[in-house]
């Protein structure tokens, strides 16, 4: 009986702590400044980290780690640069060893695939997963690793554990109660409410540092928000500073269950991918939605898988042929506190947030940009990519013409032709 006693004191304990420090807060939208201190901590134990590996690493590695993450070097100079000293002249044999050159280069490594797997990181940030290949360095960085896994394991994850079943949970049973209610203005708020209150706690498992930056330019009701995608925490990190009606696949899992109970709350539209039919529904779900500027703003993410956060590759033109105004929206991550990118081919929902809750924290900027609209004569193709080329730009991210399609499926026939038509 006293061991029952003394585990319920603790349990007790611990909810009031969680209670008091995080959900309150969390539901008034406020910082106790525990984050804050936090991070500082972290910030200049990472320094320390990279000061201690760079003095225990020889030079030669240093420089050639600094020099390039990639596999090889490549050329980067336009096919045209590099085709223009074999102009002027008749066919000769050797000219095929340009060709060969850059066909080898793509073989061994392809500027799309490597999108699809976890950045490089240039400093060790103390994490296993970060450094496979890790060498003893300094028995003082070493008992900092052992304490760093102490905390993240012992008190991080339990503590994250928690907040993330509190804000799924009341997620659940908050949109499953509100959807019961007749269509009203007082539905809207006590959705919106609900909505937000549980991202934010979402986002607090996390150990989330989000900094938002031109907010006059945040998404306005009847428009379209369209942003870069890494994770599904994107949608964490955009409504924890307002609401949206959401667009994207169903899924299975926990993922599905969520889906299935924010839908009764809110005009969420999702559609099975391979069904051509439902995009046809979507599309006028879609036009009807901004039709009426009281409804939230879409949120939409147009290349339709995640990215690494190094990159954004080609948004799909179904979102800018609905028409309405666009609210572009860059979103960076920082990899050297955790990576938020989420592998769905390899991990899980459920595996991939474990090394999430495991990571040190997640810290992002998010920039809110000026609305958008298509111009007179540009088609919807064009006026995708110019929302492409803005939020690349702002978030200081490498623009590809690439389908992200291709992390599934084999590469189109039209844009094989099209290189052919280029070396041709």
């Amino acid at each position: 009986m006293e061991g029952a006693e003394l585990a319920g004191k603790i349990l007790s304990t611990w909810l009031t702590l969680v209670l008091g420090f995080i959900l309150l807060p969390s539901v008034f939208g406020v910082s106790l400044g525990i984050s804050e201190i936090y991070m500082k901590i972290l910030v200049k134990t990472l320094e320390w980290a990279t000061i201690r590996i760079e003095k225990g690493t020889p030079k030669e590695s240093i420089l050639k780690n600094s020099a390039s993450v990639g596999i090889i070097q490549r050329d980067e100079s336009p096919m045209e640069k590099g085709l223009s000293g074999l102009r002027g002249r008749d066919f000769e044999l050797s000219d095929v060893f340009y060709f060969s050159k850059k066909g080898l280069e793509a073989i061994v490594e392809d500027e799309v695939t490597q999108r699809f797997s976890s950045e490089e990181l240039v400093s060790w940030n103390l994490l296993t997963r970060t450094n496979v290949n890790f060498q003893y360095i300094s028995l003082r960085l070493t008992m900092v690793w052992v304490l760093g896994v102490i905390v993240r394991y012992c008190v991080l994850l339990p503590l994250r554990v928690t907040l993330a079943f509190i804000g799924i949970s009341l997620l659940v049973i908050g949109t499953t109660l509100v959807g019961q209610l007749p269509d009203s203005s007082l539905k809207n708020w006590l959705s919106e409410l609900v909505h937000l209150t549980c991202c934010r706690i979402c986002v607090r498992s996390l150990s989330g540092t989000i900094h938002y930056h031109n907010k006059q330019y945040r998404p306005q009701k009847g428009g379209i928000c369209v942003a870069n995608h890494t994770s599904p925490i994107d949608v964490l990190i955009l409504t924890t500073d307002g609401c949206y009606a959401m667009v994207g696949q169903v899924h299975g899992g926990l993922m599905g269950i969520i889906q299935r109970a924010m839908v009764k709350a809110c005009p969420h539209v999702w559609f099975e991918r391979s069904e051509m039919k439902d995009r046809h529904l979507v599309t006028k779900r879609l036009k009807e939605h901004i039709a009426d500027k009281k409804k939230l703003p879409i949120l939409i993410f147009p290349e339709g898988t995640c990215i690494n956060n190094t990159s954004v590759m080609m948004f799909k033109k179904g979102s800018f042929e609905i028409g309405g105004t666009i609210h572009p929206v860059a979103i960076k991550y920082n990899p050297q506190f955790g990576d938020a990118f989420w592998n769905s081919s390899k991990y899980n929902m459920v595996s991939y947030l474990l090394r999430m809750m495991t990571s040190w924290a997640i810290v992002c900027d998010v920039w809110y940009m000026p609305p958008m609209t298509r111009e007179e004569g540009e088609d919807a193709v064009q006026f995708a990519n110019r929302v492409k080329s803005a939020i690349a730009i702002q978030g200081g991210l490498t623009e590809l013409p690439w389908d992200g399609g291709l992390k599934r499926a084999k590469v189109k026939d039209t844009l094989k032709e099209e290189q052919q038509k280029n070396y041709s």
